[in-house]
């Protein structure tokens, strides 16, 4: 038998037998920390919310800065008119949390650890999804792989260890190729999923892979669509935005 023949075909059934995505060997924390690199910075956004449990429809600008340090996240609501100018101010230094709601025209409340279970503007989104990243948390493992919409994820399981969460666990199916989730669920002590979000649609900007439009499934059985409609990395905001005066003002980075 010719002996190019035979190693071709050799060849050629080796390649058919390995897996048709290699995955990179990185660790949990690696992927986390990856992960972690990809939410760091300071970016705005406008979005639109959809469902929850008023089933609105929501306009809103947020602005944000994270780091491993702390974090400062901004929601304000744009539309409709009745409930424009609505606005939180989620703050994270290290493993506290803090929240500051406004409501035209001059109705300030505070917020602390407990209340951040509590719903943003009615959606199925809670204070605590917002402002605390399961990828910063202390235990992380690959515990799995699985296709999401033909795209081969791995999953990875965060645990909040020492770290203060009103969640057990944490599931995430990240897509490595890309480094973005596509899909996540967080477990109560039961193991039952609390809250499920699916990513729906990415946005490309520059050569990085962005999720733009989410599904988020909430512990009360409703159902929020937020659909990206702009954003602007690598914003230089002034540090009166993420104060107690700066939710009084609608401003947006052009302005």
């Amino acid at each position: 038998m010719n002996r190019h023949f035979v190693r071709t075909h050799i060849f050629a059934a080796v390649c058919l037998a390995l897996p048709r995505f290699a995955f990179a060997a990185d660790s949990g924390s690696d992927l986390a920390a990856k992960l972690r690199a990809k939410e760091s910075g300071s970016t705005f956004v406008r979005i639109r919310m959809q469902g929850g449990s008023g089933n609105e429809t929501l306009q809103v600008q947020i602005k944000s800065r994270v780091s491993d340090a702390a974090s400062d996240v901004v929601y304000q609501i744009l539309f409709p008119k009745e409930r424009k100018g609505e606005s939180v101010l989620l703050h994270r230094s290290g493993n506290k949390f803090t929240a500051t709601l406004f409501k035209p025209p001059a109705t300030l409340k505070q917020f602390g650890a407990a209340e951040m279970k509590q719903a943003l503007f009615g959606t199925d989104l809670s204070y605590e999804d917002i402002i605390d990243s399961p990828f910063a948390w202390n235990q992380q493992a690959i515990v799995g792989t699985q296709d999401i919409d033909r795209f081969p994820c791995q999953i990875l399981e965060s645990k909040p260890g020492g770290h203060t969460s009103s969640y057990a666990g944490v599931k995430t199916w990240v897509d490595p190729r890309r480094m973005v989730p596509l899909q996540i669920e967080k477990y109560d002590s039961a193991g039952k999923v609390v809250r499920r979000i699916n990513i729906t649609r990415m946005l490309l900007d520059g050569g990085d892979s962005l999720p733009a439009d989410l599904e988020v499934s909430g512990p009360r059985g409703s159902i929020t669509h937020i659909t990206g409609s702009s954003i602007k990395r690598g914003q230089n905001f002034p540090e009166t935005e993420f104060t107690a005066d700066g939710l009084k003002q609608l401003k947006t980075p052009t302005d």
